[in-house]
């Protein structure tokens, strides 16, 4: 049994819930938030959870297993460096640092300290992630050619009314670092890492410091190019995937939250092939039937992993690839430079990508 703690009651109660549908594998032990009344209604879904304030101490608490770090971007980076010299396991919401060189540091100290370093990327873990992939390992998707991403949402001022939000000290960057980072994760995992990206952002819904719209291109290391468009002036919330491969095209549906959990649709590029992808994904339907998703399916891969078994985990790795994308694409935006990846660390844009003029805590 691996007991956890939660720090942060927001995005921390979709956590909990994931974690409370895997009993005999996890102990949800504290809930600690600044906000008592938030720790102490979150904490009451779970059985004998602590809410507590004291972040430092549930991190000395010799009781504790794993960090779970649900709290506002900025403060990700530190509290994981406090985790690690705790000797504790830490589990990171997106993004998961401030700047390349804070995830560089990250990944350093969770493997100085042997301990797993685990990024939040809980889109992997749908029925149509686990069929692309299947199709993949099978050799029916072929070489990847190109992709198209949409993260369309809206985001009106009620959503930045919370204080951290739309602000380059807090928050860290916009739609690029705080929505389609997912999106972005999604794509190299099928296609691989970006090796260059150019891109013009904007911001143009919502009178805030950081960017809401963008119009980015990418080229991965599969030679696939990938373009994806990012607006949060949508008329609701709405993600889409179209993966392009020379034997197949993947198409997700729209759920903005969940679009692994989608029905996606695989349609061959030859018409003869369309029966062998179909008769492939009624055994990859078999197989999948009982496979957990969203959260539960990544907090269970987790737990295979700290148990000893095999695993397709999101790694510390994937963690820091997702922020230097973040990093490549402010870069190329600023400078109007096609940016290579990965990314020479002696940029100052990989010590800190928010503009001079903001003072940051």
């Amino acid at each position: 049994m691996l007991n956890v703690a939660i720090l942060g009651a927001g995005i921390g109660a979709q956590h909990l819930d994931g974690y409370l549908a895997l009993p005999n594998r996890y102990r949800v032990a504290a809930i600690c938030d600044l906000d008592a009344e938030k720790a102490g209604a979150l904490a009451a879904k779970a059985p004998d959870c602590a809410a507590v304030s004291d972040a430092d101490a549930v991190i000395a608490d010799p009781g504790i297993d794993i960090i779970d770090i649900c709290l506002p971007p900025h403060l990700h980076g530190p509290i994981a460096m406090k985790a690690f010299a705790a000797g504790k396991h830490v589990i990171c919401e997106k993004p998961i640092a401030g700047s390349v060189a804070e995830a560089d540091r990250m990944l350093e100290a969770a493997k100085a300290s042997d301990r797993l370093f685990a990024p939040i990327f809980q889109y992997r873990y749908g029925r149509g992630l686990y069929q692309l992939a299947a199709l993949q390992e099978r050799g029916l998707a072929g070489k990847p050619l190109v992709a198209t991403l949409e993260t369309h949402w809206n985001r009106t001022a009620d959503y930045y009314a919370v204080p951290w939000r739309g602000k380059w000290a807090s928050e860290r960057g916009g739609a690029v670092l705080g929505h389609a980072i997912h999106i972005h994760d999604l794509v190299t995992a099928f296609f691989g890492p970006v090796t260059e990206v150019s891109a013009i952002l904007d911001t143009r819904v919502n009178p805030i410091e950081t960017e809401d719209c963008a119009a980015i291109a990418m080229r991965t290391m599969s030679g696939g190019l990938v373009t994806s468009s990012i607006s949060l002036g949508g008329a609701g919330d709405s993600s889409r995937l179209r993966l392009v491969f020379d034997g197949l095209t993947a198409e997700s549906g729209r759920n903005p939250y969940a679009p692994g959990q989608d029905k996606w649709v695989f349609s061959a590029r030859n018409s003869a092939e369309q029966p062998k992808i179909d008769a492939a994904l009624a055994e990859i339907d078999t197989d999948i039937a009982d496979s957990p998703q969203g959260y539960v399916g990544q907090f269970a891969a987790i737990a295979d992993h700290l148990e000893g078994r095999q695993a397709a985990i999101v790694t510390g790795e994937d963690g820091l690839r997702s922020i230097e994308l973040v990093a490549a694409i402010y870069q190329a935006a600023r400078t109007g430079d096609r940016v290579k990846l990965p990314l020479d660390r002696g940029l100052p844009v990989c010590v800190d990508w928010v503009p001079g003029d903001v003072t940051v805590p």
